[in-house]
């Protein structure tokens, strides 16, 4: 049984993993001419994602690319005085399994776990899509058209497939009051294993370094009173807007704003959520921030896509390949996880960015206070908030027994 996937960074390689060893034909299509490595912006997984890379034989693999954050030291804006907060303390407190990982590490690693086993298209993109009763005949934009029996769209939140097949992204995209931007930068703070940064009402700038990189990453979150205007690939609107937004915030804002335009790399975006009522149509489904984006930096989207990759190639070799038993399955199994962690965004978003000069002042002195609590209270604590702040721990990630091989299906 063929299968076509479009997306190489996360849920794509992962999706491909299972599907592999589940004893499906594996094809998946990047646009990009190779597999991104600019070093990415850090990522977090937590416990569900951690077992299931642990299940694929790569944990070691990605605890020793394991960024080592360990400190967050922030200020508020029109002070010197920063506050101190452990990260790990704070990162048991959510979740008891967790790593942080650049992005493009965690592709790497998951990439190079299907080598041997899948078909790579690079610099390529599908054009066109026909849904039939036999298969999916696909157009590509470089390569000769080709029939699959599925395909499965794996491509982010700005989803090609999710565009052919269901329709323009603005049916179901909600913004929820933010916006996100991270640049690559000379690591000129000298940051190894801790985060620095300001925040004010409405915006927040930070830096931190990967102790394994040369460089460093600026981070920026801010939330205008409206939804901004500009193209998701007009980078040269994207950077304007940044600057007029971090104007007069102090600490390092300035120098990091000067930075902007030599960086070498720069991602801007909305912290937006898809909402689809379901993410399968006839032989084509889709998996991660293509279907259920929670909300980048803000709803724990890559672990939430990991888990909808693996549920997915698990539920289309439970039902022996059979797509009109298994995206349903799919869609049932994940539901929740998708809807609480929608929620937890909406919420998470308002938090990291205080609206008011009460909500900033709250905010300092709750990193204050869970400063000096000892671990095991604060994770009591966290438990004790509501809000689902351990929402990913509640998750219990399903045993899926091997499929038949391809040649039965």
């Amino acid at each position: 049984m063929r299968i076509l996937i479009s997306g190489a960074s996360v849920s794509g390689p992962v999706l491909a993993y299972w599907l592999a060893r589940y004893g499906f034909d594996v094809t998946v299509v990047e646009r990009a001419a190779t597999l991104r490595k600019a070093g990415g912006h850090a990522v977090d997984l937590f416990r569900p994602a951690v077992r299931i890379a642990d299940k694929m034989g790569v944990l070691p693999l990605l605890e020793a690319r394991n960024t080592g954050t360990e400190w967050l030291s922030i200020r508020r804006e029109g002070s010197d005085r920063a506050r101190e907060l452990a990260i790990g303390k704070l990162m048991t407190a959510i979740s008891d399994q967790h790593i942080e990982i650049m992005r493009d590490d965690l592709s790497e690693v998951f990439y190079d776990a299907t080598l041997g086993d899948v078909e790579y298209f690079f610099d390529d993109s599908i054009a066109a899509l026909r849904d039939h009763s036999g298969g999916v005949d696909v157009t590509f934009e470089n390569r000769p058209a080709r029939e699959f029996d599925l395909v499965i769209g794996a491509d982010g939140l700005h989803s090609n497939v999710r565009r052919l097949v269901f329709g323009p992204e603005s049916g179901f995209t909600t913004w929820i009051g933010a916006y996100l931007a991270v640049i690559s930068m000379p690591n000129y703070l000298g940051l190894r294993g801790r985060m620095e940064g300001v925040v004010g009402v409405n915006r927040m700038a930070a830096v931190y370094g990967d102790g394994r990189l040369d460089d460093a990453r600026g981070l920026f979150m801010f939330r205008p009173a409206k939804e901004l205007d500009y193209h998701h690939r007009d980078v040269a609107r994207q950077k304007e807007l940044l600057r007029e937004h971090f104007d007069g915030l102090g600490w390092e804002v300035p120098e990091l704003l000067a930075l902007v335009d030599t960086a070498p790399t720069f991602y801007f975006d909305s912290v937006t959520q898809l909402r689809m009522d379901t993410w399968s149509r006839g032989r084509v489904s889709l998996v991660g921030d293509a279907g259920y984006c929670p909300g980048p930096a803000v709803g724990g989207s890559t672990s939430l896509a990991i888990v909808g990759a693996y549920v997915l190639a698990g539920e289309l070799a439970a039902a022996g390949g059979d797509h009109t038993r298994a995206f349903p399955a799919y869609e049932r199994a994940l539901g929740d996880y998708v809807r609480r962690s929608r929620t937890f965004a909406v919420g998470a978003a308002k938090r990291l960015i205080p609206g008011s000069r009460g909500e900033l002042a709250a905010m300092m002195a709750g990193i204050r206070l869970f400063g000096y609590l000892p671990t095991p209270i604060a994770r009591v604590v966290s438990k004790l908030g509501g809000g689902g702040l351990r929402l990913h721990d509640d998750v219990t990630v399903a045993e899926y027994a091997p499929a038949r091989r391809e040649s039965q299906l």
